[in-house]
């Protein structure tokens, strides 16, 4: 027996495998897998129970690294010696494990709403207790709390969305479910992380009760040179919840960069949109004029075609230095329009205040102050909607 998995996207092109998360199945990624497909070969599984896949694939107490197995076994299937790989939550800690313990199969690795170490062992031993007792519908009455921030919930589509994730959940296999957070009672890789050698994004959602961002922020800190990406609206299953952002983050991590100048401002252009906000491109789209549509083409194709899309910086790390730059030349509209930025990229308005506060030592108090006074005004104005 093995996993169910499907393939989708060119079968020579580079492989990147991904994980679902605990409850769910590979549906859980229908969102991203098409656009990633473009330039992958999208590998997705079912965990043991879950979807199509059998439960007998593990036993009571199985371990993340039995897990981490049976994907290896369908990778070696598909003949992939390396690959790409993003899971979220329990598939993240597979991907963790086998960036820790596989490291040569590893190319690249993401990480949505997971953790080194899902909470306290003896909670997992009760869930699975009560699934090998009454099955998963006690937990699929109360999965949308757990997945979805409350906005989500009844917003235009999104029922359709929840019901059939939910429907996945209560389809599971008890026993099969059960194994799974057996899997996770016995799971932590703290004390590993720095093993980690693959390039490595860290994505979290900033209202996620299950995995709350200070798990996200500990395997950034534990990763070596690893991205951290928070997203706001966003609970456990950000790829649901926030498809295209999440989509966007996936993409400048995975994909290279582009290579001629078509590329240039297409990439450019989805950065821009996910950075600023489609409401404020579309803005300077509607207004470009002939004499402005060179500069809007050079902005588009070179500042976030090819500086914000480099592998090198993390958007965070762009963002603050982007703050730095606007108030030591005292660009306080530009200021005003990237505090707002920063807060897509994950800042929170604490952090922001900590970059204009070490403004106020190097580019002299009185820049600061102005620096201040509009972040104030931006993030009261956030506030308030």
């Amino acid at each position: 027996m093995t996993l169910h998995f499907t393939t989708e996207g060119p079968p020579d092109a580079p492989a990147l495998i991904l994980g679902p998360s605990l409850g769910t199945s590979l549906a859980v990624w229908d969102a991203q897998a098409p656009a990633l497909a473009r330039h992958h070969r999208v590998v997705r599984w079912d965990l043991p129970g879950h979807g199509r896949s059998p439960a007998g694939l593990l036993s009571e107490g199985a371990t993340v690294a039995d897990l981490a197995d049976l994907v290896l076994a369908v990778a070696d299937r598909l003949g992939l010696a390396r690959f790409a790989y993003a899971g979220i939550s329990l598939g993240g800690a597979v991907g963790t494990h086998l960036a820790v313990h596989h490291p040569e199969r590893i190319s690249s690795l993401a990480l949505v709403c997971s953790s080194a170490r899902f909470g306290e062992p003896e909670a997992w031993r009760e869930r699975a207790a009560l699934v090998r007792r009454a099955g998963t519908a006690p937990l699929a009455e109360t999965a949308p709390a757990r997945w979805f921030t409350p906005t989500f919930v009844g917003t235009p589509g999104a029922d359709a969305l929840a019901v059939g994730l939910v429907a996945d959940q209560r389809a599971a296999d008890p026993a099969g479910y059960a194994a799974c957070c057996d899997a996770l009672a016995s799971y932590d890789l703290r004390a590993e992380l720095h093993r980690i050698t693959a390039p490595t994004l860290v994505l979290a959602g900033r209202d996620d009760l299950a995995t709350p961002p200070a798990h996200a922020r500990q395997l950034a800190d534990g990763i070596p040179r690893s991205a951290l990406v928070e997203l706001p609206g966003a609970a456990h299953l950000a790829p649901v919840e926030r498809p295209q952002a999440v989509l966007d983050a996936l993409r400048s991590h995975f994909t290279p960069g582009p290579q001629d100048d078509e590329s240039r401002r297409a990439a450019g252009m989805t950065v821009r949109r996910a950075v600023l906000g489609d409401a404020h491109v579309d803005r300077a789209v509607a207004g470009t004029t002939e004499f402005t549509a060179g500069f809007q083409d050079f902005i588009t194709r070179y500042a976030w075609g090819e500086i914000w899309t480099r592998p090198g910086l993390d958007r965070r790390t762009r963002s603050c230095i982007t703050l730095t730059a606007l108030v030591a030349g005292g660009h306080h509209e530009e200021l005003a329009m990237h505090v707002r930025a920063a807060l897509t990229n994950g800042l929170t308005p604490e952090e922001i205040g900590e970059v204009l506060l070490q403004t106020a030592v190097y580019c002299g108090v009185p820049a600061a102050n102005a620096g201040f006074a509009t972040a104030n005004r931006v993030l009261n104005t956030e506030d308030d909607h």
